[in-house]
């Protein structure tokens, strides 16, 4: 299905031809009529189908609507928020609607797009504040502060849209997101957008939504075609390192995205490739908002052959370069598996996702397969073998799993794959404090941010 069949502003179709889009996705034609319709939805897309532009398209003709009705038109220097609300969970993501809403409406006379997130001078988001908005992007934390300090104003929203709504849940927002929707009118359109309406979602979409039409265009299950899947089984962390070396090393490499499991294995990863001569960086959360624009920017740019990213700080990433993305630590949870690899194989590449994973990894290996319905192809890299052999399958245990032990209570819980916490064990000669032994709770906190492109010093 063309744009043109849709039927769109003509300047919002002149601003897709600009871009270079002339056909709709799938999630884009099944979300954006009755989007443009005003109806609430429910909507279920993976990764990279085009879901920002099925938010952002209707949300733009209701702004260019707002234009020519005299009753909805605004002064100039009125201060009354914004007509259209955002909520996303990272500031990346948050970076990636607001490029969009530029893109998409920049024949929309006088559109006024503001983001209010974490890691950003608080001075700039007043003043956006202060003055009359169209579409205000928001990462829930950010924008509760500004609405207990009086500057937001959201008592004219008609719009409110939740971006990957399961992911903001599990970072906590529940009841942010609560508190926000309710101080908006209570006749608004809401749309989410989530992996799964399962469970707290699901819920939170009962609260919110208002005989909500459902959308579901993929599942975690859906074969991914464009994405060649691998899994290299390593011996120790040597190996791994061996592994990683050689993969980076070949020529098939565009640019790679290499995910770790904590920032602490960001930064040192980010340090160790930096030192054979790679162009690499981290990005993590706990980095300021303008060295990760800086980050993303050199990707962009091509300046960086590899990026070292953790899942928070990558979410939202959109750079269709990349052509690997590398596992080198495993994920917490298998559904963020099936939002790493769809950071490669974008706008019609092919991409190749590589997991490199240890004996104890072998669990989570079988619940990401169980959870995508589809076995991971075991791969070797010869002269790289593994010496051991390659895990058998780890079978479910029958009954309710015991109180206060996860799935994979086999082994202690270490969030990067290292040592016990409180333990001081150097595996395979690397330092404490190394990838596999990050600080207590420090999932993805910081470390210690280090300047773009820079390293310490060696000894």
């Amino acid at each position: 299905m063309s744009f043109e069949s849709l039927n769109l502003h003509e300047a919002l179709s002149a601003a897709l031809k600009d871009a270079g889009y002339t056909e709709a996705t799938e999630v884009q034609q099944r979300a954006i009529p009755p989007g443009l319709e005003g109806r609430d939805l429910m909507v279920s897309s993976s990764t990279g189908s085009g879901k920002t532009a099925s938010f952002v398209l209707p949300a733009l003709t209701r702004i260019l609507a707002s234009r020519n009705d005299p009753e909805r038109k605004r002064e100039k220097g009125q201060t009354a928020g914004p007509r259209v609300l955002v909520l996303a969970p990272t500031r990346e993501l948050a970076m990636q609607v607001a490029k969009a809403a530029s893109t998409y409406g920049r024949h929309v006379r006088g559109l006024r797009v503001a983001t209010v997130v974490g890691g950003v001078p608080y001075g700039a988001q007043l003043k956006a504040l202060r003055g009359p908005l169209d579409i205000l992007i928001a990462t829930p934390g950010r924008l509760m502060d500004h609405m207990q300090s009086g500057q937001a104003v959201l008592s004219n929203v008609e719009m409110l849209v939740l971006d990957e709504a399961d992911r903001m849940l599990d970072m906590g927002f529940i009841e942010d997101i609560q508190f926000i929707a309710q101080a908006t009118p209570a006749q608004r359109q809401t749309v989410m957008f989530s992996a799964t309406f399962a469970g707290h979602v699901g819920g939170l979409a009962r609260t919110l939504l208002r005989d909500p039409m459902r959308v579901e265009v993929s599942s975690h299950t859906d074969t991914h075609s464009d994405i060649e899947q691998r899994l290299h089984w390593a011996d120790d962390l040597q190996h791994k390192n061996a592994l990683l070396d050689h993969i980076l090393t070949e020529r098939a490499v565009d640019q790679a995205l290499v995910f770790t499991s904590t920032q602490r294995d960001a930064d040192w990863l980010a340090d160790r490739l930096a030192d054979m001569g790679h162009a690499v960086a981290s990005l993590h959360g706990g980095m300021p908002q303008g060295r990760r624009n800086r980050v993303l920017q050199g990707l962009r740019m091509r300046e960086l052959r590899v990026l070292v990213a953790t899942d928070v700080a990558a979410r939202g990433i959109d750079v269709p370069t990349i052509s690997h993305v590398i596992n080198y630590g495993l994920p917490m949870k298998a559904e963020d598996y099936v939002h790493r690899i769809g950071r490669t194989g974008r706008a019609g590449r092919s991409g190749l996702a590589i997991t490199l994973a240890e004996r104890r990894d072998a669990q989570m290996v079988q619940r990401i397969q169980r959870f995508t319905t589809q076995r991971i192809p075991p791969a070797v890299i010869e002269g790289l073998e593994p010496k051991r052999a390659e895990p058998a399958a780890v079978p479910r245990p029958a009954g309710p799993k015991p109180f206060g032990r996860r799935p994979d209570a086999g082994r202690p819980f270490r969030p990067g794959g290292g040592a016990p916490f409180g333990a001081d064990r150097k595996p395979g000669g690397r330092p404490a404090g190394g990838p596999g032994r990050p600080a207590f709770g420090d999932r993805d906190r910081a470390a210690g941010p280090k300047a773009f492109g820079s390293r310490p010093p060696r000894g």
